[in-house]
């Protein structure tokens, strides 16, 4: 490829020297090799300097921040094993250090005890901006403690809890009946994509609870949600790059690459976004809704009537699509994974599928409808097994691996390393699943038993455990979380078993914001009877 690329380019050099003098192609040469070498100096020379002058009280060096873009791909893992080595490190910037950790006692101290200086901060939202905007994981300040109290107060309403439960179970229903039409189609058109088709369940309910709109994705006939989703994707994965990405903002500036391809898929969320709550607002204005029984949205634009400067079409757009991510990616993400463990574990999966039997006490017979009626709370609270299993899942692969903050000011952490005002610090829970110190020597391993006492789950530190955060961000939406995959969970184990298409490839994940399978979860299903 190197050889077919440079043949082209030889002969162009060649062509520009017939009609440019020597003289200024040495100069033009001369300039892009001074270009370089200004760039190789701007990105290492601050690291050679931490190198030469090294502050034993600051965490240890692993690395300028170019060494991330050379994992990339493998980026958790890669700081999965600096972990191993240093429970605190650090990558050098050219303007600051961004400081990693996977010491639970620094991750309570950043994310509770000295909660007030460890913000978002500019570096991260100005990196989040164009996708994320004001939503509550992008903001600090009055904004995000506006988004948590309006959003608090849905959460903890039990008509939402009663509403959202209904739509996992309608909406799960529809997605085994969509897998039983594949299962029973001729051999060479079995093969599912579960990744997919979960993304398409979890997108709907979060429609249908946060939004008040049906959107059927998982029938395939909503063309623009499905370009809506792929476009969201595309643009969590180029977000996430330029972290990575010393020259996002010149490219952004002259719309060229990835941030040309960037900008183009944001341009397709928030037309969908915008047509969203267009629509809101018609249907609100036509029907008249009972104002207790009304979706997320909708309590949101009651908000901005009263504030229609601060809350305007904008902001609405960027607390909408918080609730989308929420909704939609932390669960499906969760439930590949959950799905993979089991095609891996296959005492693990009969187990959870008779545990989903006995609690529902379902039979043979039980048609997918009845079997949505026979899955109460009550039968959800006594599969122990399954939330563990879930639990599990989480903890080895969590929905998103890696949270960072911003220093507010010098800081001193537990373990005694400094922090500098404009650090980059952040906590890694993909890496603190797999830390021995922290789960012992099985740390690597999937072991749903380990939450169990007497078959009782018990829940662990939310300081260990980081999936959901801790402390004043603790994620609002944990139990929904949980009762969205547990529903999608009992559904599909208690009629199908899964078994993958290519057993001997390790599953990868897809370098972004959440978690997302790499390529999708290929799968077989065959009807448990």
């Amino acid at each position: 490829m190197k050889s077919l690329l440079s043949y082209p380019t030889t002969i162009l050099f060649i062509l520009i020297g017939f009609y440019i003098s020597p003289s200024f192609m040495a100069t033009i040469v001369g300039i892009i090799i001074s270009f370089l070498l200004v760039f190789l100096a701007v990105v290492f020379g601050p690291y050679l300097k931490e190198i030469v002058f090294t502050d034993r009280h600051r965490p240890p060096v692993v690395g300028p921040i170019s060494s991330q873009l050379v994992h990339f791909r493998e980026l958790y893992d890669y700081m999965t094993s600096l972990a191993k080595k240093h429970h605190t490190f650090r990558f050098i910037t050219p303007t600051h250090s961004e400081i990693y950790t996977a010491d639970p006692v620094n991750v309570e101290y950043i994310l509770k005890t000295n909660f007030v200086n460890y913000t978002k901060g500019e570096h991260n939202n100005g990196i989040m901006r164009d996708l994320f905007g004001e939503g509550i994981f992008a903001v600090d300040g009055d904004k995000w403690r506006h988004q948590r109290k309006l959003a608090s107060y849905e959460f903890s309403t039990k008509n939402l809890r009663d509403f959202s439960s209904d739509v996992f179970r309608i909406n799960a229903a529809k997605l085994a009946k969509k897998i039983s039409l594949l299962a029973a189609a001729p051999p060479s058109e079995q093969t599912i994509n579960l990744q997919d088709l979960l993304m398409k369940t979890t997108l709907d309910s979060i429609f249908k609870v946060g939004f008040g709109f049906d959107l059927d994705t998982v029938s395939g006939l909503h063309e623009a949600s499905n370009r809506f989703m792929k476009a969201f994707d595309d643009s969590n994965s180029l977000s996430f790059w330029r972290f990575v990405d010393l020259l996002w903002r010149a490219k952004r500036y002259f719309n060229i690459g990835s941030e040309a391809v960037l900008k183009q898929n944001i341009r397709i969320v928030d037309n969908f976004v915008y047509e969203l709550i267009r629509n809101k607002r018609e249907q609100m204005t036509n029907q008249n809704l009972n104002r207790d029984k009304e979706d997320i949205l909708s309590r949101f634009l009651i908000e901005s009537e009263n504030d229609p400067v601060n809350m305007n079409d904008k902001y609405l757009r960027d607390i909408s699509l918080s609730f989308v991510i929420a909704g939609k990616d932390t669960s499906a993400n969760t439930l590949t994974w959950f799905f993979y463990m089991l095609c891996k574990h296959p005492l693990i999966h009969q187990k959870i599928a008779e545990e989903v039997k006995t609690a529902t006490e379902a039979d043979d017979d039980t048609s997918v409808d009845d079997f949505g009626l026979k899955l109460t709370q009550v039968a959800l609270d006594k599969m122990h097994y399954l939330h563990a299993a879930l639990s599990e899942t989480l903890r080895l692969y969590p929905a998103v691996p890696v949270d960072g903050k911003s220093a507010e000011k010098d800081d001193v952490l537990p373990d005694g390393f400094k922090i500098k005002k404009g650090d980059g610090v952040a906590y890694l829970p993909y890496s603190m699943g797999r830390m021995t110190y922290i789960w012992g020597d099985d740390a690597e391993e999937f072991r749903p038993e380990r939450w169990l006492i007497s078959g009782v789950f018990q829940p662990e530190s939310p300081f260990k455990f980081t999936t959901f955060q801790a402390g004043p961000r603790i994620c609002l939406g944990k139990e929904f979380a949980y009762r969205q995959m547990k529903i999608l969970a009992a559904f599909l184990l208690y009629f199908f078993k899964f078994k993958l298409v290519d057993e001997s490839e390790d599953a990868r994940y897809r370098t972004m914001f959440t978690l997302h399978m790499d390529k999708g979860l290929h799968l077989y299903a065959t009807r448990r009877f």
